[in-house]
């Protein structure tokens, strides 16, 4: 057994869980390639912990899931909520970083973003968070990305998704201005 899976079959809570596999991972005591390998093997809440456990890695050190940045691309619209909401949001720390790389997300991150049962409101924050990290972060992306924000606050019922797009739009405008 491997030391992912005596992580996630231990009798730990699942935060502890989550916090002792995102410490084992930022400390190279489990190799990344070894952990992405897992999570593409993975099934039901095994998925959803390792994509909740790539969004706290992204945040501490993006340089390690930088070379796995299209896995996590292809797993933006995973059918699991627990998947599509760490995923987008790995992705949205790793746009700090990698801004170019992680805009060949948008068009799957756009997808999470409509109000149907399946895009829950969570699911549609952490498309946002993405969205408004790239488009932040790369601005060559903005051209796309500020009409379809405009479009999105307009329909969007939840004051913090559409905020998130908001603010967006106000630092892309001030970044404007200032050029």
């Amino acid at each position: 057994m491997s030391a992912i899976e005596e992580i996630l079959q231990s009798s730990l809570k699942p935060k502890e869980k989550q916090t002792r596999l995102v410490k084992a991972i930022v400390s190279g005591a489990i190799p990344v390639k070894e952990f992405m390998a897992f999570f593409q093997s993975a099934t039901g809440a095994h998925k959803g912990t390792c994509a909740d456990v790539m969004k706290h890695v992204s945040e501490q050190k993006p340089a390690l899931l930088a070379p796995y940045l299209d896995i996590l691309i292809k797993h933006v619209n995973f059918p699991l909520p627990r998947v599509k909401w760490g995923v987008p949001e790995a992705i949205g720390n790793l746009a700090k970083e990698y801004p170019a790389q992680a805009a060949k997300a948008i068009p799957n991150l756009l997808r999470n973003t409509t109000d149907d049962p399946v895009n829950t409101t969570v699911i549609r924050w952490c498309a946002a968070f993405a969205l408004a990290e790239i488009a932040k972060n790369h601005p060559a992306s903005r051209k796309q990305l500020v009409p379809v924000f405009e479009q999105i606050i307009t329909r969007e019922k939840n004051t913090g998704v559409k905020n998130l797009y908001v603010q967006t739009l106000k630092m892309i405008k001030k970044d404007n201005e200032r050029e």
